[in-house]
Parts: structure tokens; C-alpha cells; sequence
């Protein structure tokens, strides 16, 4: 068996997991960097990975799908397993409840949930036999507070939280931590259409995060440092709350 730190970062071709796959790099793990549609974000991201002195594998499947998934890393897994999973996949499809399509629903939820249910169901064995890991599951400050048309959004995000707890319970015997990062409003796409300038005045530090924000509080629960965390999750909001 490879003696390899690996992490696997979902849904990082841009964004919050283009940024946590940079500074794993940096700490020294290789990537197993899996994007769905963005064939020319990953391969910058890939070489970004590549300059810090890893590796970079890249993963196009659709982590919503079980059959992509274990297709994409059972060959992988024959020799290899990640030290690291990052949960990070996801988007936001808002509509008020009333408006909301069926399908809006069921997309946000599959992508935050069946996602981390196909990844994770997938490798988990593999930590299981190696006595340790390291499970990061990003959430959201919706899962957390009321957010106007986040009804599916924020469902997801909370029933990640409690998957990430239900499953710290049962591994922590086998030296596997898994713990939630919840990032306040930070500084990606995925803030466009809200209203911004209202947004930051509720928050305490009176400005959006920084994609290193976040990155940086995984790449801590990635370390050594972490070594005794489990089953929690982590805010990075500036304060709201």
C-alpha cells in the first residue's frame, strides 16, 4: 500500500474547492480533484496543484451519480486511499417555497447529499482498513440561520451537518475524524443575485470572507493539529450567528 497523502476534493474546479485543493497542495497532499462540467477551471486548477510540488489526478463524473462515482474511483482505490475527503460539491438553485420546482429541490439536495453518500460510502472501506482519515464536509451558513429562498439549499447543508455527526460517532474507533466547515457569505459566484450591500452590514467584521477563509480552516482540520476533533463544525461567517 502506497504511502501517499491524498486528498479528494469534490466539486473543486473553481470557487471554495479550486481554493481548499491549492493549499492541500501547499501542505503536501496530492489531489484527486473531481469536477463535473469544467473541463478548462480544473485543468488550471490542476496545474496550480502542480506548481506546489503534487500530483493532481483529475475526476470528471458527477458525484450525484453512485454508478460515475464508483466507477471513476474503484480502479484508483485498488492501490491507493485518500488521507483526506472534502465534501465540497454543491450549488444553489434559489426560489421561494411557494415557486419552487420539484426538480429544483431534488438537484440541490442529490448534489449536497447523495453526494457525499456516494463519496464517502465509496472510500470509507478503504479508510476502515487503514485505521485513519480525515472526512471534511463543507455546509453553509444556511443550514444555520433563515435565508430567503434557500429552503432546499439549506436543507441539504443542515442534513449534511447531521451526517457528519451521525458518522464521527461510528468511525472515531478507527482513527477516522469527520468534522463540517460552514462558510458564512464568501466571495464566489455563488453570491450573485444577492443583495450584498445590505448582507454586509449584519455582519460583525463588515465584509464577505476570502476563499482562504475557508481553505484554511480545512487545511487545519486536514493537519496533525486536528488530531483530536471530531463530530464538529466550524463557522467561518465573520461572526453572523
Amino acid at each position: 500500500m502506497s504511502n501517499e497523502k491524498i486528498a479528494l476534493v469534490t466539486g473543486a474546479s473553481k470557487g471554495i474547492g479550486a481554493c481548499i485543493a491549492k493549499t492541500l497542495a501547499r501542505d503536501g497532499f496530492d489531489i484527486w480533484l473531481n469536477y463535473r462540467n469544467d473541463d478548462e477551471g480544473a485543468n488550471e486548477v490542476k496545474s496550480a496543484v502542480e506548481a506546489y510540488g503534487a500530483k493532481c489526478t483529475l475526476l470528471k463524473f458527477d458525484v450525484a451519480n453512485f454508478k460515475q462515482t464508483d466507477e471513476a474511483l474503484s480502479p484508483l482505490l485498488q492501490s491507493l486511499t485518500p488521507f483526506a475527503i472534502v465534501n465540497n460539491a454543491g450549488f444553489r438553485k434559489d426560489s421561494l417555497l411557494f415557486w419552487m420546482k420539484e426538480s429544483d429541490w431534488k438537484d440541490v439536495i442529490s448534489v449536497t447529499l447523495d453526494g457525499y453518500f456516494n463519496i464517502t460510502k465509496t472510500v470509507l472501506p478503504f479508510m476502515v482498513r487503514r485505521r485513519e482519515g480525515r472526512i471534511i464536509n463543507i455546509t453553509s451558513l444556511s443550514a444555520h440561520i433563515g435565508v430567503p429562498g434557500q429552503g432546499n439549499y439549506a436543507a441539504a447543508k443542515a442534513g449534511l451537518i447531521g451526517a457528519t455527526k451521525s458518522l464521527a460517532v461510528e468511525v472515531a474507533k478507527r482513527n477516522i475524524l469527520v468534522n463540517a466547515v460552514s462558510p458564512g457569505f464568501i466571495g464566489t459566484q455563488m453570491l450573485e443575485g444577492l443583495p450584498m450591500d445590505q448582507i454586509i452590514k449584519t455582519i460583525p467584521l463588515g465584509r464577505v470572507g476570502k476563499l482562504e477563509d475557508v481553505a484554511e480552516m480545512v487545511a487545519f482540520l486536514a493537519s496533525p493539529k486536528a488530531a483530536y476533533i471530531t463530530g464538529k463544525v466550524f463557522r467561518v461567517d465573520g461572526g453572523l450567528g
